[in-house]
């Protein structure tokens, strides 16, 4: 079997992707789907739509969580929960695909899960060691993250919103933002690192002039050197270095 990620690229914005030909192409003839829901890829369902299979599996992320389309924020991979139960999906579908493997892909699916284990730890040793911990972000990329670890996310929701979505916030939002780090209100700033404008450029300026560390996230896995689990893993020690140590990690 051979898998293709039709997101792979650390410097394209997923908001604003548009699949190719060839893309269409991989998508139409894959026996096993897995999109994330949620409105982020809609073009799956678009190219599925197109070139339609009896026989093709598709696992939605966000039909396979229950969660409802009004969700606010798309990016389900940086929940603790979400890739197990995706995993488990994917190899309940393998197994179905490739009867004869299915012992191996029921094994694969335990090691995977035992593979997250560093990075739920890390997770549990920052929500003791700095509970409720104030953060301001841009955007929502880690948000699922921030809230296991127990931090408080300052930023209101239109905010993140409209940055996400290519919107200049409101002036009064603007205004509410900047005071995070004026006030010295928020300990670390989250920011977009695949994604940014004149706004986070002069938010991250104010941020460090007001000595509040920053650190950049990643919505697609950045490379070379990463997987999943190393990603997740590295996303929470730079936020565990920004609030122990004051330390900015703009890059990984």
């Amino acid at each position: 079997m051979a898998v293709s990620a039709v997101m792979s690229n650390p410097n394209t914005d997923p908001h604003t992707f548009e699949a190719s030909p060839q893309v269409a192409e991989t998508v139409g003839a894959a026996q096993l789907v897995v999109q994330n829901g949620v409105g982020y890829d809609g073009f799956m369902n678009t190219i599925e739509s197109a070139s339609p299979s009896s026989t093709r599996r598709v696992i939605d992320v966000q039909n396979l969580l229950g969660l409802p389309s009004s969700t606010e924020n798309p990016h389900l991979w940086y929940s603790p929960t979400t890739m197990p139960a995706v995993a488990k999906a994917i190899g309940k579908d393998l197994s179905a695909l490739a009867p004869a493997h299915a012992a191996y892909f029921t094994a694969e699916v335990t090691a995977f899960d035992s593979s997250l284990a560093p990075w739920t730890r890390a997770i549990a040793a920052l929500k003791s060691s700095f509970p409720g911990a104030a953060v301001a972000t841009t955007e929502p990329v880690a948000d699922y993250m921030l809230q296991a670890a127990g931090l408080d996310n300052l930023t209101p929701w239109p905010f993140q919103a409209d940055v996400m979505n290519g919107v200049d916030p409101s002036a009064q939002d603007v205004s509410l933002e900047q005071g995070f780090f004026t006030q010295h209100q928020a300990k670390v700033f989250v920011y977009n690192q695949q994604v940014t404008d004149s706004l986070t450029q002069s938010l991250l300026t104010l941020a460090q002039q007001n000595y509040i560390p920053v650190v950049g996230v990643y919505e697609t896995m950045p490379t070379p050197g990463y997987h999943y689990q190393s990603w997740m893993a590295a996303e929470v020690h730079a936020v565990e270095q920004a609030l122990a140590a004051g330390v900015s990690t703009t890059k990984l």
